[in-house]
């Protein structure tokens, strides 16, 4: 069939034999032809495989019929679903929290700064003007905080695992960030990525002073999501575009698979696929991956 619906529970869910039953009966009533489930992972994901049916509306009637129920949907085309490029965003997305704000804390002023921040990263304020008005905030916070930071940084469940998984079947993986290098390098190598690109610090004297020029924001994810797939001959439908926040939603609707993670509101709706509940490794299941191929190492 042209079509896979995939349902992903979150982890205080058990995804079960009726619930996914109900969904099949849902697109069945709206017309669909509907295989049998396959399970990805017991009690976690499964695919139901469909056509006749468009997968938006297959998603709005998932939706429906789950209700509040954490349960993530994923419905795309059959074809294509494995993705040979995966971009990646890193603050909230490949990292849990934004590293920018808890460097803050340094200067102590982080309430102040996640103020800023959130706003940038719902779309309310430009996202290189919010930057700049934060690291002068931030003027003076000692360069040592630098590794005390990254020290107390925790890669978000599922990071290292969605992108060796990936990495293991002949993708390519770019971390690009609104944040900066000392911390995109280090994510880089933590989960494997193949290049990270980031925005840089000035530090005078050992003291924060600014940021480098030009700054890497949305326009920049966007071309380095296009860029990369024409250099690696990688059509754009073949690309997996990760993020959370407004600067990463032009990479996010251009990739074959755009997912809004965690998102901020004004991404998550606008975004085709949303994972509001599982971890990174959804974005595995969504491409079909199950528990035996994940590669963790």
């Amino acid at each position: 069939m042209e079509n896979i619906l995939t349902l992903i529970a979150g982890p205080k869910v058990g995804l079960t034999d009726a619930m996914v039953a109900d969904i099949r009966q849902g697109l069945k009533a709206l017309g669909a032809h509907v295989a049998a489930a396959q399970w990805l992972s017991p009690g976690k994901a499964c695919d139901l495989a469909f056509g006749d049916l468009a997968p938006e509306q297959a998603d709005a009637a998932a939706r429906q019929r789950l209700g509040k129920v954490a349960v993530d949907v994923v419905a795309q085309a059959a074809q294509g679903r494995r993705k040979l490029l995966l971009v990646a965003d890193m603050d909230s997305t490949m990292v849990v929290g934004e590293t920018l704000d808890e460097l803050a804390e340094y200067a102590g002023i982080k309430d102040r700064i996640s103020a800023i921040t959130a706003r940038a990263m719902n779309g309310e304020i430009g996202f290189e003007a919010a930057l700049k008005e934060r690291i002068g905030l931030m003027a003076g916070v000692p360069e040592t905080a630098l590794a005390e930071t990254w020290a107390k940084t925790r890669l978000m469940p599922g990071a290292r695992t969605l992108v060796q998984t990936m990495k293991a079947n002949g993708a390519y993986a770019v971390l690009v960030s609104g944040g900066f290098t000392y911390f995109t390098t280090r994510v880089r190598e933590a989960c494997g990525f193949d290049i990270d690109l980031g925005n840089r610090f000035i530090f005078t004297d050992g003291k924060l002073s600014g940021v480098e020029d030009p700054i890497l924001g949305r326009e920049t994810k966007l071309a380095t999501l296009i860029g990369t797939a024409g250099e690696r001959k990688i059509p754009l439908a073949l690309a997996a575009a990760v993020g959370d926040g407004a600067n990463d939603l032009d990479m996010i609707k251009a990739a074959g698979l755009g997912v809004a993670y965690q998102a901020k509101p004004v991404v998550a709706a606008e975004a085709r696929v949303r994972i509001d509940h599982g971890d990174l490794t959804a974005l595995l299941y969504a491409q079909g991956y199950g528990d035996d191929d994940m590669v963790e190492g």
